[in-house]
């Protein structure tokens, strides 16, 4: 038995922040059912195509193990189908501009009338304030969010980071609003509104930088890198390049190979625990006593000649061989793993982390699985939905649509031209 079986989701997301929450909760187990407009569904199906003729791995990567139904909502059959799939199901989700789903007559007060314990679940750009009707993309979110004014090196311009922690990362903060709203529903009887803000969840996942904001006011922040190079800092948090943001100094650091390799690099920290180990693999057994060494403040003016000291020791080491070496003696390192590194190890492959799917128009493709790990509940990672797949399936096993009744709805333009396929 899957941890949410049993829960019904009427996904009305796309593109990227809904999808991830929603495919996230069907891994658990729960009934997702993608609601998408007839011969046309998530715009996404389209978007960066690889194969013809198929879904793009934009939409099969982020819409595994749902259901998709076809349905014109503008269309009075479709509103009754909508209105019987409220009823039914427990929790819905949107992240439509602001005002959509009011417009389309289904606002929170209508929701609340068909299904009182329906949680409505909802993501945007911003929060209640004077952004709150603007559309947010990823790249937005990072930037209004803080992300990008504290990533890069100082001086240079700010950057987004590549993982999607706007849109995705909006996604898992609102699968966990969810989960907890349907806990609390076990004891209240009642749904509620679940709202997760892009720009919130961007922040929340800065919370270091500001932390580091609030530090300033004390003094320089002498763990970043501009402190050892008497650059002074402002009245914001810096951009710190590649400098660790917890209290132990660390460092991006050129590997064997890095000449013609652009990930022949290892992150390197240089834990004050471990700091004579250190002193030892790097052949500078002097600095374990050098009072300008010895100590973690000695050594913050210093980062600069300490790293370029390491940096010559792993030059002459692949980035595996400096992990082989330093995990041992507990020196915290890291290879930088490209994405076809991560894509060709067999570990990941083998927890279900990264997993093969096949599908039906393009092929085998390989894919995240959930990253969440449960004992009782283990996720298995089913394709994707062709556009309309389960239309009937849901209608007559869902929705209890049969004979005349049944058939009204397939004459009423209401979920479009159902596939031969999809059908059988």
């Amino acid at each position: 038995m899957k941890a949410l079986e049993g829960v019904k989701i009427l996904d009305f997301t796309h593109v990227q922040s809904g999808p991830t929450c929603t495919q996230l909760l069907a891994w658990f187990g729960a009934d997702v059912i993608k609601v998408e407009r007839p011969g046309v569904g998530d715009a996404t199906r389209k978007q960066l195509v690889d194969v013809e003729g198929a879904d793009s791995l934009y939409f099969t990567m982020l819409n595994h193990n749902k259901r998709s139904i076809t349905l014109n909502t503008k269309n009075e059959t479709g509103k009754e189908v909508l209105e019987r799939l409220v009823k039914e199901c427990d929790v819905l989700v949107e992240n439509f501009a602001p005002g959509a789903l009011d417009r389309m007559g289904f606002g929170w007060e209508r929701i609340q009338e068909l299904n009182p314990r329906m949680i409505m679940a909802s993501v945007k750009g911003f929060g209640p304030g004077p952004y709150e009707d603007c559309k947010v993309y990823e790249n937005v979110a990072q930037c209004a969010g803080g992300a990008a004014s504290t990533t890069g090196f100082l001086g240079n311009l700010p950057m987004v980071t590549g993982a999607q922690i706007g849109d995705s990362g909006t996604g898992l903060h609102l699968a966990l609003g969810i989960v907890t709203a349907l806990f609390q529903r076990e004891k209240s009887g009642k749904g509620q509104r679940v709202l997760a803000a892009m720009q919130d969840g961007v922040l929340n996942l800065c919370r270091v930088k500001l932390r580091d904001q609030q530090r300033l006011k004390a003094g320089p922040l002498k763990e970043y890198s501009q402190y050892g190079e008497d650059i002074p800092f402002g009245d914001a948090t810096p951009r710190a390049g590649n400098d660790s943001g917890g209290g132990q100094p660390g460092r991006i650091l050129k590997c064997k190979g890095w000449q013609s390799d652009p990930d022949a690099y290892t992150y390197f920290i240089t834990q004050a625990a471990v700091w004579p180990k250190i002193c030892d693999v790097i052949g500078k057994p002097e600095w374990k006593d050098d009072p300008d060494y010895a100590t973690p403040p000695a050594r913050l003016p210093r980062l600069n000649e300490v790293f370029d000291a390491i940096e010559e020791w792993t030059k002459t080491k692949t980035k595996f061989e400096v992990m082989d070496i330093c995990n041992p003696l507990d020196i915290p390192v890291g290879p930088i793993l490209s994405m076809q590194e991560l894509a060709q190890e067999a570990s990941l492959r083998e927890t279900g982390t990264i997993v093969e799917v096949d599908h039906p128009e393009r092929g085998p493709y390989l894919s995240v699985g959930c990253p969440i790990k449960l004992s009782e509940s283990p996720a298995d990672v089913k394709r994707s939905p062709l556009l309309g797949e389960h239309t009937e399936e849901i209608l007559t096993e869902v929705l209890g649509y049969a004979g005349e009744e049944l058939d009204r709805v397939r004459s009423s333009g209401a979920i479009g031209e159902v596939k031969q396929e999809a059908a059988e």
